[in-house]
Parts: C-alpha cells; sequence; structure tokens
C-alpha cells in the first residue's frame, strides 16, 4: 500500500488500496489521464488513468455510475480522445482527479469499487494488457526555444560565444509552428528522413543533392496540451488566464534533422528537418499533480535583465517552473540495455509554460483544447546534462559515451538506424514519485515502413478483400430487441443481404412459440442477440 503525501491538494488520504512501488511514476498522487486499449481489443481506444501497474478503465466508471454527479456529462469520458475533456474548465478536470483519488484511497468513505469485486476486474487493467494511443487528436502544434542553456550552447556553436544569443531571445519566447500531423505516440518508429542536403558545407554555391539525412538527432523536451474554451479570435490571453489553460504535460522528443536543417533554415527556420516526426509520451500529467514540485527556473528568482514586457510578466516567476529530472537514453541495435546519455532537468528553462502560450495568443491568436506547445530543447549546464546530439557531440567534434553498450567503440555524435532513443521524466517526493513514463522511438532505415504504416495497408487490404468477397452474414435476432431492429436497419440502409436467425427469449417464460434450429442454436447456444455472424474473406475464417 503506497503512502499519499500529506500536501495534497484535493483531499487528506493516507494511502491507496493498490499496490505502488516507492519507485512507480503513478502513485495516487499523480492520476495521469491518457487513451488506451487492450491487446485483445486494440480498435476500441478510450479514456483511462494510470495508478501503479495497472489501468483505470474511466467507460467502467462510467457505466457504473461512479462519475456521475461532477456537473458535466461523465460519458466524455468514454471517448477515443481526450479533447472533449480537455474542453472543459479546469475545476472539471480537478474534479475527476478528485473523484479517481477517492474511490482509490483506503482511507476514504467512498467504496464503491473497493469493495466491488465484479467492477475491480471490469476497470482496472494490468499494463501488459494494455496498447496507448495519442491522447488527443492535435489541432495546432507549435515548439518554443525556451532554454537558456541550450540557446547559449547552438548560438556559440554557429555564431560564437560573444554573439549567442540573439538581440530578441531575452525580450520573448521563440518559437515556430511545427507540423501536427507527424506527433506520434510512444513506441512508434521513425524512419530517417531523406531531404536536400548541402553538397559541401564550406561552400553553399556548389549547392545541394538529395539523400538520407546523415545527422539525424533527437532533441529532449517536454510539452503542455491546451485546455479550455477557445479565446476568441483577436483576444489575448493574460497571464492570470494562462495557468487554468494548461491541461497538463508530457515529455517530448523533436526528431531533428541537422544536416537538411543546416541547408534549408535561410531565412525561415526549420522546415523539411522538423516535420518527419515528433514522438510524445502517453500520459498527460496535470499541474495540480506537479504543485509540489514547483521552483525557480535557471533564470532565478525574476527576469530583471532585461525586464520582460508587462504582459509577459509573471508575478509567480520564482517558483513558476517544476524540479522534473529528465533523462535520455540510448540503445543500440545490439544492445540488450540502454545507455543513459543526458540527464537535465526541466528547471533549466527561461520562459515558462504560462509566458509561452501567452506569447503565442499575444497577437490575438485563439488557442484551442488540443493544441500541443513544445518547450524546446531543455539542456543543463555541463556535458552530461545536455539535451541533443548537436549539443553533446558539439556539432560532430566529439563522441557520446554509451556506457552499456557492447558496441566497439560504444560512442555517438548521431544516432544510427536501429538506435531506441528513450526519454522519461519525474518529479522526486518523499517516498513517491509524479512521473511521466517514457517516451520511445526506433530509427528505421531510409525508406522502411514503419510497423504502424504496415498494420495500416494490411487493415486496408483486408477491408478491401472483405468489401468485395462474400460475407455470409447471419443475424441472431428477436423481435421484441430494439437492439436487434437497429442492428437491421443499419445491415438495410448498407444494402447487405443476411440471413435470419431468430432467438425466441420468452420460452424462458414458458412460451414456444418460436423456435431456433438445432444448428443456429448450437452455434449460439446463450441465445444472445443480436448477434452476428460473418465470414471473413481474406482468411475464411467465420
Amino acid at each position: 500500500q503506497q503512502q499519499l503525501h500529506p500536501s495534497m491538494l484535493t483531499q487528506s488520504v493516507t494511502m491507496s488500496w493498490i499496490p505502488v512501488s516507492a519507485d512507480s511514476h503513478f502513485p495516487i498522487q499523480n492520476i495521469p489521464f491518457g487513451i488506451f486499449s487492450t491487446k485483445s481489443l486494440p480498435s476500441w481506444p478510450r479514456v483511462g488513468v494510470a495508478i501503479g501497474e495497472f489501468v483505470v478503465d474511466l467507460t467502467a466508471l462510467h457505466n457504473a455510475g461512479l462519475l456521475d454527479d461532477l456537473g458535466f456529462p461523465s460519458s466524455i469520458l468514454t471517448e477515443s480522445t481526450l479533447n472533449s475533456f480537455m474542453n472543459l474548465e479546469r475545476k472539471y478536470w480537478r474534479a475527476v482527479r478528485a473523484r479517481i483519488q477517492d474511490l482509490l484511497s483506503a482511507s476514504n468513505t467512498d467504496t464503491r469499487l473497493s469493495s466491488n469485486e465484479v467492477l475491480k476486474a471490469r476497470a482496472l487493467v494490468p499494463v501488459e494488457d494494455v496498447v496507448m494511443h495519442m491522447p488527443a487528436t492535435i489541432g495546432d502544434y507549435t515548439d518554443f526555444y525556451s532554454s537558456r542553456e541550450h540557446a547559449t550552447n547552438v548560438g556559440i556553436m554557429f555564431r560564437g560565444k560573444d554573439n549567442a544569443l540573439q538581440p530578441n531571445w531575452l525580450h520573448l519566447p521563440v518559437g515556430y509552428h511545427g507540423r501536427a500531423s507527424s506527433v506520434v505516440v510512444s513506441g512508434s518508429d521513425v524512419v530517417r528522413p531523406n531531404g536536400q542536403l548541402q553538397v559541401d558545407k564550406d561552400d553553399a554555391s556548389k549547392g545541394s543533392t538529395y539523400g538520407p539525412c546523415r545527422l539525424l538527432d533527437y532533441e529532449l523536451e517536454m510539452a503542455f496540451f491546451v485546455g479550455g474554451q477557445a479565446n476568441p479570435l483577436g483576444r489575448p490571453l493574460t497571464m492570470a488566464e494562462a495557468e487554468d489553460r494548461i491541461f497538463g504535460v508530457v515529455v517530448m522528443n523533436d526528431w531533428s534533422a541537422r544536416d537538411i536543417q543546416a541547408w534549408e533554415y535561410v531565412p525561415l527556420g526549420p522546415f523539411t528537418a522538423k516535420n518527419f516526426a515528433t514522438s510524445v509520451s502517453p500520459w498527460v500529467v496535470t499541474l495540480d499533480a506537479l504543485n509540489d514540485f514547483r521552483c525557480a527556473t535557471s533564470a532565478g528568482e525574476a527576469q530583471t535583465n532585461p525586464e520582460p514586457l508587462p504582459y509577459l510578466q509573471d508575478p509567480e516567476y520564482g517558483r513558476s517552473s517544476y524540479n522534473v529530472r529528465l533523462e535520455v537514453q540510448i540503445q543500440g541495435p545490439q544492445d540488450t540495455t540502454p545507455s543513459t546519455v543526458s540527464v537535465s532537468n526541466l528547471k533549466y528553462m527561461y520562459w515558462n509554460f504560462k509566458q509561452q502560450l501567452v506569447h503565442h495568443s499575444v497577437t490575438g491568436c485563439n488557442m484551442k483544447a488540443g493544441d500541443l506547445l513544445g518547450t524546446g530543447t531543455i539542456s543543463g549546464p555541463t556535458d552530461d546534462s545536455l539535451g541533443s546530439l548537436l549539443e553533446g557531440s558539439w556539432r560532430g567534434s566529439r563522441e557520446v559515451p554509451m556506457a552499456n553498450s557492447t558496441e566497439t567503440p560504444a560512442m555517438r555524435k548521431f544516432l544510427k538506424d536501429g538506435d531506441t532513443v528513450i526519454m522519461s521524466g519525474y518529479a522526486q517526493g518523499e517516498g513517491y514519485r509524479v512521473g511521466f513514463g517514457a517516451v520511445s522511438g526506433k530509427v528505421l532505415a531510409a525508406g522502411s515502413t514503419t510497423k504502424e504504416a504496415a498494420a495500416a495497408a494490411a487493415k486496408a487490404a483486408a477491408d478491401a478483400t472483405n468489401a468485395a468477397g462474400p460475407r455470409n452474414l447471419k443475424l441472431y435476432s428477436y423481435w421484441r430487441s430494439t437492439s436487434s431492429w437497429r442492428v437491421r436497419l443499419a445491415l438495410a440502409l448498407k444494402g447487405l443481404s443476411y440471413e435470419y436467425a431468430a432467438i425466441d427469449l420468452l420460452p424462458l417464460v414458458g412460451n414456444t412459440t418460436e423456435l431456433i434450429d438445432a444448428e443456429l442454436r448450437a452455434k449460439n447456444p446463450l441465445d444472445q442477440v443480436p448477434l452476428l455472424e460473418f465470414t471473413d474473406a481474406q482468411t475464411g475464417e467465420t
């Protein structure tokens, strides 16, 4: 049983009745939201929360009435993305989190879940049976450049120490619009991109060639999902409004093709070097869960040299970041154990989450629930805390050691085909952690097909075969069943012919007016309705 930290914002409980280890990222203090399905039914994504080694299925809690009376239709928590939930006010996010903590607390009087063995079997899904999905449908994605340590390192590399930061950097959070369509969930493969490469790095006049990226890199970042009702187009958000518009935070890997970027970025910045993949962790951690870990940014208690313009001034700047330990590991294609190559921290941020959101809206840009805003690469002040291989290898001039690798030499300047990059983060409390889990991705050779693309192609082929082939549809139905009539109507609207197998449920009370033949009864011994039987034209299976 896992001890609860006494400074919980929502209620004073003492422990969870679900076992949670001290190094778990998902104790009762956390309660992150995500979208999951089961391996046995991967096509049914739905909302869940993580607790220890289980996922709590909120559809099961909704069906049991345990999420009623929270002030909004709890059916929102049965949907296949978090977007509708994100679109609510923060008070409702807090209400759901508090209700789940009540249900999971051993000391609370709400035992509707803990005392119901049938409901527990339905609602608690072991993590080994779970498939995670994207938490939300992302409308727009923006990436910032908010770590002074990172910006200074890159500036020194390309412009020299005396001109490391551009004149605007200390006055506003620099950012650029990214590509939402290529943001993927942890575990998705990343294909090495092809693109234009400068023929001679010292002489741009020689033009470019086309080929695979040779300088593939990761970027250690965090990102937050926007929540709440969108501000009207033309009305900026204020600093006082900003925190209530941040639904929650994830770990993010902004994959980068450095050689493609070097050729294309003048004068408008990166384009195809950044649009091929961005990976995010699947569990969204709320700011309430991180509240006990507030801290100053690396700039200290205040931004004074220079002082930001009034709209960017945060009265709580001295505790506007969070003490979240961030780690990057690389596992080579032949390695059995990943090697840690960097340990950084979210506190190495000059511009905080609220400032990023407020500046994004300063011109009146409307910020919508499900929008994703990345922090930019988060680097610390030491060589072992750098958030990218560009910095770790100092533009390819030195090697980054991989302590657990069996390769000879066990080093990297940039990523190789077959490398898996794993990023994780957690805030350490007294005997517990509030964590984000991990975001991982494996690098495939240029021109490869990802497992996701292969699965999609196989599904499309199967669907096409089934659409063209005989389905041998049989509908087991009962004339008094309204759900049976709905299925019959759907089949009719689709123009699908089927064999009607009548199931009479009245014999159970003595009426024997309608009987089903023995062959059909043998196929449906429980007399379930409506039940649709069909043949898979690709496999021939029924």
